[in-house]
């Protein structure tokens, strides 16, 4: 009896310790993925990120696949200066086989403070962005000031949607 519940026991801890690791993986492919944008280094910076991945800024019209994102982006890593995100807080989240993973963080950025989210996925054993959105953070109490600074391209993005 003592040794089926010490089983239990070790298979439980154990569990517990692999997603504390993974998390940690996780944790540091964000800031190194941060830290590459940051340092305008390209290759390195979208070899974080999985072939098949999106990234949505905060415009509404920034919607790309990788392919879209790295042609939209290589002017800013060309000039040496892209955008500099650091961290102020993340929660990271493991599904049950540990090979998927998503996450929300709060980052200190040149345009304030921003909510960043995402999915990564763990492929041959390396972990990948394979989603990720940019949101800019908007007190409540700034709202109705924010709606009507953007009503115009708002209203004229909408009719184009739904014109299609």
């Amino acid at each position: 009896m003592y040794k089926f519940s010490f089983l239990v026991l070790m298979f439980f801890f154990g569990n517990i310790l692999q997603a504390q690791s993974e998390k940690e993986h996780i944790y540091q492919l964000l800031e190194d993925w941060h830290e590459a944008a940051a340092e305008a280094n390209f290759d390195n910076y979208f070899s974080m990120m999985a072939p098949a991945s999106v990234f949505i800024g905060t415009d509404a019209t920034e919607n790309w696949n990788k392919q879209e994102f790295m042609e939209w982006s290589k002017p800013y890593f060309d000039r040496g200066k892209a955008w500099s995100f650091s961290t102020l807080e993340r929660n990271i989240f493991l599904d049950e086989d540990k090979d998927l993973a998503w996450f929300d963080e709060l980052l200190d950025t040149q345009m304030g403070i921003c909510r960043g989210s995402g999915v990564v996925v763990k492929k041959n054993g390396e972990w990948k962005v394979k989603h990720y959105v940019l949101s800019i953070a908007i007190p409540n109490e700034n709202v109705d000031a924010v709606t009507s600074l953007k009503a115009a391209f708002d209203q004229a993005l909408i009719s184009k949607i739904r014109s299609r």
